[in-house]
């Protein structure tokens, strides 16, 4: 996030995208309805009628996979009406003039047609976002889990910069992380191209000063493979072997038959968790990890905030820290690990990692930071790009629509969207054996407009199945309204509905992010 959290219900402007909030990150929802007690406009442009659609004053229901063309079109509502920020672009920004060009054709009228969302209502959203004094915007894999998901990133980008809405409190873009320590994860270079604090790896620099800090001769200048290459990789017999923590790729990632079948052509797998999840089942070697409540350490939320984590228990049985099995492998490996206890490891960190420069487990028992922190006497930063962007000048990257990798036809005519529900979380490692959130949700349905259910004689509770080019599923009928005619949805928290058996593994070609929230579907009653 650009921004903090608190700033969110200081925003007089909301344009919620790609994002069910109020299910998804209900504590962020809780600004936005601040917000909007405060007279905020808030616009929410999602597929489905979601609760923050419903609380929304502008509810713009696109068809999925066309958020391009409306964010073009409401940059090309502002350009033609002169409305864009034009200090803020002729002094932070560069190739202004490339986006016009890109954006003229995306008129309102134009984007219409490909999103849905009548012309009025575009130019609107448009101008509330213009001239609103503070606005922001915030968006998830509604977004980034497209075959376009960074051109769709671009395209949010764009729009911040073109109306000066980005480097002043409560004026942002702001991504909202899937989980606790998603965004530490990536600070500390759990991706395949960068270091710690996004250290490209692919700079000559970076790799020495990292490979002085490790005491190792030279670091590789090749980035790594992403989670869906590993897979793709692993199914051609390229990678032998793999070492999974903390993840359940066979009911996470798209395509899970495809998924299960790699894992299984491995030579050897290790899998550390700390449950026996499906992904566990398969591993040859499982090592017990300690769970949150067990281990001492840090998280970095969606806001950038380091915040220290105090275990409350012993770890349970044979399970240990995360870190403390690391050390023991690469020990075991020929590297010693010698750190004793967490701090040591957070020391490291601050030492190679700028952006974490100035941030200690001393600072962090008075108060979480917020990076980037470069000494000790920093503060912290609540929110990014106030005097100039990380480059200098903000580049304008202008995007073309881009259709969803499959579309319905004759044989599959529906689109299914898969995404969360408010009492569960990811696959349910977790969630589904807490016997309280199972009172509440204790089964999965699939979302379907009754209009369609009507046409094919579906009744609400019903088994059905529910067929993709990649496998079949069954699952409970809803009838409901929430999603638009030719649309069904569904979550992926739950085995016995095993819906990433559907989904599509085409990705974006940058970023390699799966098309999860697009695929085509046929729905039939399971008898």
């Amino acid at each position: 996030m650009t921004n903090s959290i608190k700033e969110i219900s200081g925003a007089d402007f909301i344009l919620a995208i790609g994002t069910n909030t109020t299910e998804s990150h209900p504590i962020i929802s809780l600004q936005v309805k601040k917000a909007q007690r405060s007279g905020a406009t808030l616009v929410v442009a999602d597929p489905r009628r979601t609760e923050i659609a419903e609380l929304s004053n502008i509810h713009m229901q696109l068809k999925s996979g066309s958020d391009i063309a409306l964010l073009n079109a409401m940059a090309n509502v502002i350009i033609t009406e002169k409305i864009w920020n034009k200090e803020f672009v002729s002094t932070r920004t560069e190739d202004f003039e490339a986006l016009k060009e890109t954006v003229a054709k995306y008129t309102p009228d134009y984007a219409e047609d490909i999103t849905g969302i009548p012309a009025d209502v575009i130019r609107e959203a448009a101008r509330g976002y213009a001239k609103a004094n503070n606005a922001t915007i915030l968006y998830t894999m509604g977004i980034t889990q497209h075959i376009c998901g960074t051109h769709n990133v671009f395209a949010v980008a764009n729009l911040a910069m073109l109306c000066g809405q980005i480097g002043k409190p409560s004026s942002g873009v702001n991504p909202l992380r899937g989980q606790n320590n998603v965004q530490g994860a990536c600070d500390m270079g759990a991706l395949p191209n960068v270091y710690t604090g996004y250290q490209a790896v692919t700079v000559d620099d970076n790799r020495s000063k990292f490979a002085k800090a490790w005491n190792v001769n030279q670091m590789p200048a090749k980035p790594g493979l992403t989670v869906g290459e590993m897979m793709e990789a692993a199914a051609e017999g390229q990678v032998k072997g793999m070492y999974i923590m903390g993840e359940n790729p066979v009911l996470s990632d798209p395509d899970a038959r495809h998924v299960e079948h790699a894992l299984e052509k491995l030579d050897f797998l290790v899998v550390q968790d700390i449950f026996l999840t499906e992904t566990a089942a398969l591993a040859d070697v499982v090592l017990p990890a300690a769970s949150f409540a067990e281990k001492d350490g840090t998280f970095s939320n969606t806001e950038r905030r380091v915040q220290r984590v105090r275990k409350a228990i012993d770890p349970v049985g044979n399970a240990r820290a995360d870190w403390q099995i690391i050390c023991d492998v690469a020990t075991a490996m020929g590297y010693p690990m010698n750190y004793a206890f967490a701090s040591e490891v957070f020391d490291e960190i601050a030492s190679v990692t700028p952006s974490y420069a100035g941030i200690s487990y001393e600072r962090l028992e008075q108060g979480g930071i917020q990076w980037p922190c470069p000494n000790s006497e920093h503060d912290g930063t609540m929110y990014l790009h106030q005097d100039k962007f990380v480059r200098g000048l903000g580049k304008f990257n202008p995007v073309e629509y881009i259709p969803p990798a499959e579309q319905p036809d004759s044989e599959f005519p529906f689109v299914l969207s898969t995404g969360r529900r408010h009492f569960h979380y990811h696959t349910g490692t977790m969630t589904q054996r807490t016997g309280a959130l199972e009172v509440h949700y204790g089964t999965e349905y699939l979302e379907i407009n009754p209009a369609d259910a009507a046409a094919i004689n579906i009744t609400e509770g019903e088994m059905i199945k529910v067929q993709s080019r990649r496998g079949e599923v069954m699952v409970q009928a809803r009838l409901t309204d929430i999603v638009p005619k030719g649309m069904v949805f569904t979550s992926f928290h739950f085995p016995e509905v095993a819906i990433n058996k559907l989904t599509n593994s085409a990705r974006d070609p940058v970023a390699k992010i799966p098309e999860l929230k697009v695929c085509a579907v046929t729905i039939k009653k399971a008898s």
